[in-house]
């Protein structure tokens, strides 16, 4: 019997013991120093009003800038003045006397055409330039047959360029002439040209839903060709008179935006704010923030009203600039 009770009360003994010691490891602090399992993260401090936590958060100060309001589009490169080419009379091409990108003038003999039919005296008849420039397409071979609807050549002024460019029919209020824009081509992927709006569409193709514009370049380069493709960024609308700072640094709660500007004592304040124009995903901020605040721009979401902050912006834009400039090592960039 004695020793049935005692076995007992050993199997009791390490229950509780075990129990104490399952309770230690979930809820106390573990001996270095780290926070214990349902702690809060981040620095911890203990005085006589108990445990406060600093949250490592980076910052700006909130300026006023001008916002670029803009429009994406593709464009195609083009002679300001280009004409088709065509025969007076149906028949076979005999000679051409031009080759692509040759220059003429208005008048110069572009082809003769033999216009007799089988059986009849051979005669040639002269196909002549209407305006002077440069062949732009290469032109019909001989002994080809043509109409007088076929297109032998195509002559262009190539010292003279334009952009086409169709922008979607929600943009079209922006568009005007005069509006200033920038254009970048494959050849010269680094390199931009600027232009301008010369001539608007006055009406919306019912089946693109586009409206034309004609765009053309504030300065002559060489290095532009007609028959380009161009990536087009036109300029529509500056938005200022507002600070402005990135909106993934705000936090939303029921269709309201906040803030968290750092006061003097490196707690927080959470503001709520009311949004203007987001341009690359930065927003104006039109009221909740003054010029000159320090808001918070990352670490934000871990933060509550009075919450404490260390600011790191510092020790954040060392190791970007650290780092970064290893990737693009890496990539092969300057």
């Amino acid at each position: 019997m004695k020793s049935k009770k005692a076995g007992v009360v050993l199997f009791v003994i390490l229950a509780i013991s075990a129990l104490l010691i399952a309770y230690a490891f979930t809820f106390g602090k573990k001996k270095d120093g780290m926070p214990g399992k349902g702690q809060m993260p981040g620095k911890t401090f203990r005085g006589g009003g108990g445990v406060s936590t600093e949250f490592s958060v980076v910052t700006q100060i909130a300026e006023q800038k001008t916002l670029h309001g803009y429009i994406v589009a593709n464009g195609e490169i083009e002679s300001q003045n280009s004409v088709s080419v065509y025969p007076d009379a149906s028949g076979k091409i005999i000679s051409t006397k031009v080759l692509l990108g040759s220059s003429v003038k208005r008048g110069d003999i572009i082809a003769y055409v033999d216009p007799s039919q089988p059986g009849e005296h051979y005669r040639q008849s002269p196909v002549y330039a209407p305006i002077s420039g440069s062949i732009i397409s290469t032109p019909i071979k001989n002994g080809s047959t043509v109409s007088a609807n076929t297109e032998i050549t195509k002559i262009g002024d190539i010292s003279n360029l334009q952009i086409l460019a169709d922008i979607p029919e929600r943009y079209v209020s922006f568009l005007r002439n005069g509006l200033k824009g920038k254009i970048s081509v494959q050849a010269y992927p680094e390199e931009s040209f600027s232009v301008t709006v010369k001539r608007v569409s006055p009406v919306v193709d019912a089946t693109s839903r586009t409206k034309q514009i004609i765009l053309t370049f504030d300065n002559r380069d060489s290095r532009i060709n007609a028959g380009m493709f161009a990536k087009l960024i036109l300029f529509t609308k500056d938005y200022s008179g507002a600070v402005t700072m990135p909106k993934n640094s705000l936090v939303t709660n029921e269709d309201k935006y906040y803030a968290y500007v750092v006061l003097s004592d490196s707690t927080v304040e959470r503001r709520e704010v009311s949004l203007g124009e987001e341009v690359d995903g930065i927003v104006q901020i039109i009221s909740g923030i003054k010029e000159g605040e320090k808001v918070v721009t990352q670490g934000q979401t871990s933060l509550s009203q009075g919450a404490k902050v260390k600011d790191i912006t510092g020790a954040a834009e060392e190791l970007n600039a650290k780092y970064g400039s290893k990737d693009k090592e890496a990539r092969g960039e300057k």
